[in-house]
């Protein structure tokens, strides 16, 4: 009866115990308001992104077209690839020397020549070469375009080849698709993801390192001390930024080091150029984490800001999916990141041997966001001292 009569009385106990708990839970959760935005946020986000901005299929891919012929048959063909929904024609050259420095900055995913004497070697029935040049440094991205294009070789001119010209219906078609694949002709999906770790890596370890900085000093107390020597707010910011810098270096050179002598990837480009940018690209991760460092209260808080951040980056950045498959939105959301152009850096020094010219325009916006991550962090940082 005795030992009865006690567990009788021992599970009302263990239960308002229970209850005490959860509800002290509740109290800590509501007061911890950045913790519980994240797991809002971070659901929402992954819905949205995997929903609507992901595609592995994309379309509207820019395109240079060079016309050489100029003839009705030549302008149809253009009209054609516009229809297909894969080519969205934004460069009309004039000469062949214009493809490359397109195709190096990543300007275009396609770049087709149309022959002189098109149209008169079409009737012919000489079957005339259209010559089509791809990035290919993500397959993916041009897979599904080139496809199309060979699709439609069969079918672009039937209603046109009439009377005289109908004999040449009859045959597959009548002029010939030269696809040429540049930068990874093969297809190897290696060569685009490795040279893309570098970047996601960095970025996970770089965000990491800083945003613990601020907050650790504050957890373990010596952040008063640090704040009455005499020193302003940017020499302390260098000051804990530069030792993670040259671990990053010592990161980069460790990765580049796997990518060419385990993974077989070439550096096409300049090492120098390749160091160059990829430190710029270390020092924008860094002022991030920084600034989270100084808005994050304890470094719980300043890790799920890192995540905040890095989960977004991955996935808009084009490095599990091709960016320009994207709706606009997305791709507005993605342009703003560093880790984006970074991969148009890494991928187009080490695969295309890409320079300092043809990356200027993913230079200068990496160079802008440092700059706006480093005054946002320096102008935060002084609000702490108030």
């Amino acid at each position: 009866m005795s030992a009865a009569r006690e567990k009788a009385s021992f599970l009302p106990a263990a239960l308002e115990r229970l209850y005490a708990v959860f509800v002290k839970e509740l109290i800590q959760l509501r007061r911890d308001r950045l913790t519980f935005a994240t797991m809002i946020a971070i659901p929402v986000m992954q819905l949205i992104l995997f929903g609507f901005a992901i595609n592995s299929d994309p379309k509207h891919l820019p395109t240079a077209v060079l016309d050489n012929d100029h003839s009705a048959f030549s302008r149809l063909f253009i009209t054609a690839l516009k229809a297909t929904d894969y080519f969205d024609i934004r460069y009309a050259l004039s000469a062949p020397e214009e493809i490359d420095p397109l195709l190096l900055s990543g300007d275009v995913n396609f770049a087709i020549e149309i022959p002189q004497d098109f149209a008169r070697k079409l009737a012919r029935g000489e079957n005339p070469a259209i010559l089509v040049v791809a990035d290919a440094a993500d397959p993916t991205a041009v897979n599904g375009a080139a496809m199309a294009l060979n699709g439609m070789a069969a079918q672009v001119f039937t209603r046109e080849l009439l009377g005289p010209l109908q004999r040449l219906s009859s045959k597959p078609a009548p002029y010939e698709v030269r696809l040429q694949k540049r930068y990874n002709p093969a297809g190897e999906t290696r060569l685009n993801i490795v040279p893309g770790l570098v970047g996601t890596i960095l970025t996970l370890t770089m965000l990491i390192f800083t945003a613990l900085s601020v907050t650790r000093e504050v957890e373990r107390g010596t952040m008063e001390s640090l704040l009455a020597m005499p020193i302003n707010p940017v020499e302390i910011m260098l000051g804990k930024i530069l030792p993670y810098a040259a671990v990053g270096f010592l990161q980069m050179a460790l990765i580049a080091f796997a990518a060419r002598f385990i993974f077989k990837v070439p550096v096409v480009g300049n090492l120098g150029t390749f160091v160059t940018l990829t430190m710029l690209f270390i020092v924008a991760n860094l002022s991030v984490g920084y600034t989270f460092s100084t808005i994050a209260k304890n470094q719980l808080q300043a890790m799920q800001m890192s995540f905040f951040f890095f989960l977004p980056s991955i996935l808009l950045s084009g490095f599990m999916f091709p960016f320009r498959g994207m709706p606009d939105w997305a791709q507005d959301i993605g342009s703003i990141l560093p880790l984006t152009h970074y991969l148009r850096i890494v991928r187009g020094v080490m695969l295309k041997g890409a320079g300092f010219a043809d990356l200027a325009a993913d230079t200068a916006a990496l160079g802008a966001f440092t700059l706006a991550a480093m005054t946002i962090a320096v102008l935060r940082f002084r609000q702490t001292l108030d």
